[in-house]
C-alpha cells in the first residue's frame, strides 16, 4: 500500500474575519493565504503552533450568500506516494473515482457516506498516464 500523509480538512466559510478570530481564540495561527481572483475565492490555512502538519483549510467563496446546514464541510485531504497506484487500488475495490488524477497531481473520491476525500501526489506531479490521462469525470465533486 502506498504511503500517505494527512494534509488538511477544508471547510467553507462566509465571514473570514469572524472565523479566523474564532480559530485564533482556539489557539490556531494562520500559516498562509491564497487569493484566486479568477476563481473568486480565498484559501486560508491554519494550524496549532508546533503542529503545523495538521491543518484546517478555510475556503471563502467571495460570492457565496451563506451555506445551508452541511454544505460548509468541504473535504479531507491526504498526500499519497503514488496517486495513480492509490486510485487504481480504490477503483479495483469498486470505489468510483469522482475526479480522476488526469494531471498526475490531484484526485477526488468519496466515502460511502458521501464525504469528499482529496488525494494529492507527494512531491512533484507525475507525468500523465493512462487510463487516467483520458479518464472522464464520474459523478460530481
Amino acid at each position: 500500500m502506498a504511503g500517505m500523509k494527512y494534509l488538511h480538512t477544508m471547510i467553507r466559510i462566509s465571514d473570514p474575519q469572524a472565523t479566523i478570530r474564532f480559530f485564533n481564540l482556539l489557539g490556531l495561527k494562520e500559516l498562509r493565504r491564497m487569493d484566486n481572483e479568477q476563481g473568486r475565492f480565498t484559501l486560508i490555512f491554519l494550524a496549532a503552533p508546533g503542529d503545523e502538519s495538521a491543518q484546517i483549510e478555510l475556503t471563502h467563496n467571495w460570492d457565496e450568500q451563506g451555506y445551508g446546514e452541511g454544505r460548509n464541510f468541504g473535504h479531507v485531504a491526504y498526500a499519497v506516494e503514488d496517486i495513480y497506484a492509490t486510485c487504481q487500488r480504490l477503483a479495483d475495490a469498486g470505489i468510483p473515482i469522482n475526479r480522476p488524477p488526469r494531471d498526475g497531481h490531484m484526485a477526488f473520491v468519496r466515502t460511502p457516506d458521501g464525504i469528499s476525500v482529496e488525494l494529492l501526489q507527494m512531491g512533484d506531479r507525475l507525468p500523465p498516464a493512462e487510463p487516467w490521462a483520458s479518464a472522464a469525470n464520474i459523478g460530481h465533486w
